[in-house]
């Protein structure tokens, strides 16, 4: 009995050639990254340090340092609870809890008109669509400092100024013009052969929106509520402008709280007071950034 051997056997394994883990180029890379990484990250951890050491300590002038006469919570406890943020010893909860009554309601409704508005300009056009997309975006770069002195008396005539309700009114109009420009580019970039077959099928205008645009577009509104959280969390001009002192949103009241010229400066309750009002936007960066990229990737700059 005799044994065939193959060419393929003779001339052994086959394939790409193993790359190795670290070349020059990759090592460059991460170095690149790495210095990069501590760059932004330097800050943090500084404010942190800081924000578990204890006054006297800190006093010492050893910023990079850990505590070494032992951590201690206490700022931040007092900078949540009865840190001073004007005539009012509050703490920043009250603020926290009012930055959560101007964002939740300005995101959910800009998003909802905004992605409306980009459904109608690419799948329902009228009359002047063009046109009226144009000024829209127009708006969104026009400096906000020249429209504040026109919609106070608009918010005074109104009856809704130093209101929650303003505030909320401001963010949702301001929001928009961005945000449907966003979603339009989405939309426009979505198969409109689905679009035609629903009308074929007899399908309108909310059914489309609800039951086809909708489910397809998550990554697009994951998008849009990053940015819609994050800059209405953030702003501080719209919230001392227009929310009144009892509204005064976290960002605000953190700048009371750092700029009070009473008794000494407990740079302990500042660095915890500026973390505490920058947790969310960063909770929702650690939390939803695949979807953020995502939605980015999938079409949302496209136009």
């Amino acid at each position: 009995m005799t044994t065939e051997i193959t060419t393929t056997e003779l001339k052994g394994p086959s394939g790409p050639k193993p790359k190795k883990l670290l070349t020059p180029q990759r090592i460059l890379i991460y170095v690149i990254l790495t210095m990069f990484a501590i760059y932004f990250l330097l800050p943090l951890y500084v404010m942190l340090m800081t924000s578990f050491k204890e006054m006297p300590e800190i006093r010492l002038g050893q910023i990079f340092s850990p505590p070494t006469q032992g951590w201690t919570l206490e700022p931040w406890f007092k900078a949540w609870n009865s840190a001073c943020t004007g005539l009012y010893c509050e703490g920043l909860k009250v603020g926290f809890w009012n930055s959560v009554k101007i964002t939740v309601p300005s995101t959910i409704v800009s998003v909802f008109i905004s992605a409306l508005n980009g459904y109608a300009l690419v799948n329902w056009r009228f009359k002047g669509s063009e046109v009226f997309f144009a000024i829209l975006i127009f708006g969104s770069f026009i400096p906000y400092q020249v429209m504040l002195y026109p919609l106070v008396i608009l918010l005074s005539q109104a009856k809704i100024f130093a209101t929650l309700q303003g505030v909320i009114v401001i963010h949702t109009i301001f929001g928009m013009p961005i945000l449907t420009l966003l979603f339009r580019n989405y939309f426009a970039s979505l198969p409109q052969e689905l679009f035609k077959a629903a009308r074929v099928d007899g399908a309108g205008f909310w059914r489309i929106f609800f039951q086809i645009m909708v489910p397809m577009s998550l990554p697009i509104f994951v998008v849009a509520v990053i940015l819609q959280v994050t800059g209405i969390w953030n702003d501080f001009l719209f919230g001392i402008v227009f929310a009144g002192t009892s509204n005064y949103p976290m960002t605000v009241q953190l700048n009371n709280i750092i700029n009070s010229m009473q008794g000494v400066k407990e740079y302990n309750v500042n660095m915890a007071a500026t973390i505490l009002t920058g947790l969310v936007p960063l909770t929702i960066y650690f939390i939803s950034g695949k979807w953020f990229v995502r939605g980015i990737a999938a079409g949302a700059v496209k136009g």
